[in-house]
């Protein structure tokens, strides 16, 4: 029923490009090659402190054309992530991420990168697409211009290959292959572990000082339970429960003056290019009316996601912001601006259980969102329950994700595109609006 409710609203298909994002275009999705339709997955790069550092994408085919030959599917990849990530006014987005691309000889002969920075690209290949004398001087040529290579595979030590690697596949960690590192060039190599089988895996790489590959659907390592909430955390709540009840502005500024950090952070988001009110902050109530109920309470809810930074996963903070923007990416186009916060909040309140350590139904009882945002979180339910299964499916990087879009008549270009944008704005946004 909720779906046909949906589709009643339609009056065209939904074309994400057209939505407004904090920083750059959405890529146009009808300009990606037809034959290359694909769904994008991506993996994190997580540093030994669970840090993301940078994103592994791929491009996997959608039924319909499951027969996308390589070449034009990592075309239509790099076209997409330029639209993505990079801004006519301020060039890269992703400050300094790296992106890891599996590639073949085939594959990179006469690729456009579209302007993507060399310094932040890693090409994946194996060592045996690359050992011969004619794809050599392809690996060189790239080389030259600055793009990094990964190299997975066994190599003999001192060949020009090896020499060209900046970066080594150690599998799941694998002690063996982390030694082999070391022999194929006469320049240190960067191992990464590309596949985790488990935590202790991770915290095994992690004490060696080597970065790792994690789906974002991974379970997190399991939160030290807790009596209860931090005290910021619940003044937080505090302040979202003020809001909701559409309490005075006064009684909300006197709340907001019993953290120095909170207000602080409150007043930095409120001068962010981000809001960009241009007007003069007499005070803080006078702050409290500028930003408006409904986008005070949104920004509380990010920061409760954000709070007690030192005792949460860093990866698991930006996930809920990823999530949060993406549904709301999804289901703006077809729901419409008014519906843009529940989104937002559906989405990110979905993750905010693994983050706090709190029980969802603790959580719900004390911030009482609406009940179609409950609804969506708990079950996939009411109005924005199939863009928060949407999202999910998407990140899990499995086929469901385009049955979920077919229902919703989202193409799959429309999903990557808001996939994209929605990376990138929690770049932005983590940098600026909501950290000190």
């Amino acid at each position: 029923m909720v779906l046909s409710l949906i589709r009643r609203s339609l009056q065209r298909t939904p074309d994400v490009s057209a939505l407004p994002t904090a920083i750059g275009p959405v890529p146009d999705a009808a300009a990606v090659p037809l034959n290359a339709t694909g769904m994008l997955s991506y993996q994190w790069l997580l540093d030994p402190r669970k840090q993301i550092i940078g994103y592994r994408l791929a491009w996997r085919p959608v039924r319909a054309h499951a027969a996308s030959d390589a070449a034009a599917c990592l075309q239509a990849l790099v076209a997409s992530i330029a639209g993505g990530f990079i801004d006519r006014h301020k060039g890269w987005c992703m400050a300094k991420m790296g992106l890891l691309f599996d590639v073949t000889p085939q594959a990179l002969a006469g690729l456009d990168w579209c302007g993507l920075p060399p310094k932040h690209i890693v090409l994946c290949w194996q060592a045996a697409d690359f050992t011969q004398p004619d794809t050599l001087p392809l690996l060189r040529q790239l080389r030259s211009q600055g793009f990094g290579h990964m190299v997975s595979g066994e190599l003999p030590a001192g060949s020009e290959a090896g020499e060209l690697a900046t970066h080594f596949d150690i599998g799941a960690g694998d002690a063996e292959l982390l030694a082999a590192s070391r022999t194929i060039s006469k320049r240190p190599l960067l191992p990464v572990a590309t596949r985790m089988e488990n935590w202790p895996g991770f915290e095994a790489c992690a004490g060696r000082r080597v970065p790792v590959l994690v789906n974002p659907d991974v379970t997190p390592p399991a939160a030290a339970a807790r009596p209860a909430l931090e005290p910021e955390s619940m003044l937080i709540i505090r302040l979202l429960q003020m809001v909701q009840r559409n309490e005075d502005i006064r009684e909300i500024e006197a709340a907001l003056k019993h953290d120095a950090a909170i207000t602080y952070r409150f007043l930095r988001h409120l001068n962010s290019p981000a809001v960009g009110t241009g007007i003069e902050i007499e005070s803080l109530r006078h702050a409290v009316a500028m930003l408006g109920y409904a986008r005070l309470f949104r920004w509380l809810s990010m920061l409760l996601a954000t709070t007690d930074m030192k005792s949460k996963p860093a990866f698991l903070m930006k996930k809920a912001i990823i999530r949060g923007r993406f549904v709301e990416l999804l289901g703006q186009a077809l729901l419409g601006p008014r519906h843009t916060d529940n989104l937002f909040l559906a989405g990110m309140f979905s993750v905010i259980e693994e983050l706090l350590g709190v029980p969802m139904a603790e959580l719900l009882a004390k911030v009482q969102l609406g009940e179609p945002v409950q609804q969506a979180i708990t079950d996939h339910g009411g109005i924005y329950g199939p863009f928060l299964a949407l999202a999910q499916a998407a990140e899990a990087g499995g086929g469901e994700a385009e049955a979920i879009a077919d229902r919703l008549c989202i193409g799959a270009n429309n999903v990557n595109a808001a996939h994209l944008a929605a990376i990138a704005w929690s770049q932005e946004i983590g940098r600026a609006d909501v950290a000190y």
